[in-house]
C-alpha cells in the first residue's frame, strides 16, 4: 500500500507559475514511476508528466517547455513546476505512483485554476 499526499494548487493568473508536490509513503521499492495527471470537467484524465526512479522523464506535448517534473528519491517526493500557465491548464491534478508490479496508487487530487 502506498499513500500519496499532494500539496500546492490554487488560483493563478494566466502566465503565472505554480508548483505541485506529492509525497509517497508506505511500501516503496526502488523501481517505480511517479507522475501527474489532470482532469478537466467533461474530459478524461490525461497524463501531464511522469518520472522514473532512475530519472527518466516524459512530458505531454502540450506542456513541454513550460512544465517540469522532478523527484527527490530520499523523501519519495515528486514535484511539478508549472510555468507560463494557460487557462486550459485548469483542472484537478492527481499524483500517481506505479510500483514495479504495475499497481497504481492515486492522490486525492488538487485543484489548479488559471484565471484572471
Amino acid at each position: 500500500q502506498v499513500d500519496l499526499v499532494e500539496r500546492g494548487g490554487g488560483l493563478v493568473q494566466p502566465g503565472g507559475s505554480l508548483i505541485l508536490s506529492c509525497e509517497a509513503s508506505g511500501s516503496i521499492f526502488s523501481m517505480n514511476v511517479m507522475g501527474w495527471y489532470r482532469q478537466a470537467p467533461g474530459n478524461e484524465r490525461e497524463l501531464v508528466a511522469a518520472i522514473f526512479s532512475h530519472g527518466g522523464t516524459n512530458h505531454a506535448d502540450s506542456v513541454k517547455g513550460r512544465f517540469t517534473i522532478s523527484r527527490d528519491n530520499v523523501y519519495n517526493t515528486v514535484y511539478l513546476q508549472m510555468n507560463s500557465l494557460k487557462s486550459e491548464a485548469t483542472a484537478v491534478y492527481y499524483c500517481n505512483f506505479r510500483d514495479f508490479q504495475l499497481n497504481d496508487y492515486w492522490g486525492q487530487g488538487t485543484q489548479v485554476t488559471v484565471s484572471s
